[in-house]
């Protein structure tokens, strides 16, 4: 007999490709039902998944930097309850673009899809989250402070801090929820984003990174983890 896995019910923010597409292939190979988005609407890997999946793989579309969409996606969704809402969307930029030569613009883009965008998902889908479910997100390592002793890559990391103070934010005021939440650093993973010369495969990555999230249900309140289960300093 199949074990029930930990998180039965799945809602993956942003799983075209990478990680997010890793993600869930990974629930699904643990036996889960999952619910996973995409951007456009152009077919991607996640389509092939879905062929395979035997009916346990749904996709929507969405754009978590559009409100309106992230609603629209809440109506949908309608009476649908889940164990694990998992907010994996993000973008990067070039590890020497730097607060003197970057534009307002590209400053801009990165703290609205990598901050804002993924708390208002939240948000607006958080209440779809079983009251003692999780609620994660994809966060970085370059994301702590702490940590930040070499410099490089200066606005995905203060994108990242501003995600992790953010979340720390709602935390506090849900300090009173049942449900775990979770901030998560995957390492340094050979994806587009990543680029080849990165530490990690997906596949030393993902599997560890949804073992980690799967360890921590039932434990209420926020965690900023690495994909080994090892607490990332803030």
């Amino acid at each position: 007999m199949t074990p029930t896995p930990a998180h039965a019910t799945v809602l993956v923010i942003g799983a075209s490709r990478g990680l997010g597409l890793a993600i869930v292939s990974e629930y699904l190979d643990r036996g889960s039902a999952v619910v996973a988005t995409v951007r456009g609407t152009a077919r991607t890997p996640l389509h092939d998944l879905h062929d395979a999946a035997g009916g346990r793989l749904d996709i929507e579309h969405v754009d978590i930097d559009s409100p309106d969409q992230v609603r629209a996606l809440r109506d949908r969704l309608g009476a649908r309850r889940f164990d694990l809402l998992f907010v994996n969307a993000g973008v990067a930029n070039g590890p020497k673009e730097t607060v003197e030569d970057v534009s307002t613009e590209e400053f801009t883009r990165l703290m609205v899809t990598n901050a804002l965008s993924p708390l208002r998902v939240v948000e607006t889908l958080g209440h779809l989250v079983d009251p003692h479910g999780t609620i994660a997100i994809m966060s970085s390592g370059q994301g702590s402070i702490a940590n930040n002793e070499r410099g490089g890559f200066e606005i995905y990391r203060a994108s990242k801090s501003a995600l992790n103070q953010l979340m720390r934010s709602y935390a506090a005021r849900h300090r009173d929820s049942g449900r775990t939440l979770l901030l998560l650093a995957p390492g340094w993973v050979r994806t587009a984003l990543g680029g080849p010369h990165a530490r990690l495969s997906i596949d030393e990555s993902i599997p560890e990174l949804v073992t980690t999230v799967d360890a921590q249900r039932g434990r209420a309140g926020l965690q900023f983890l690495d994909y080994l289960g090892r607490t990332v300093p803030w």
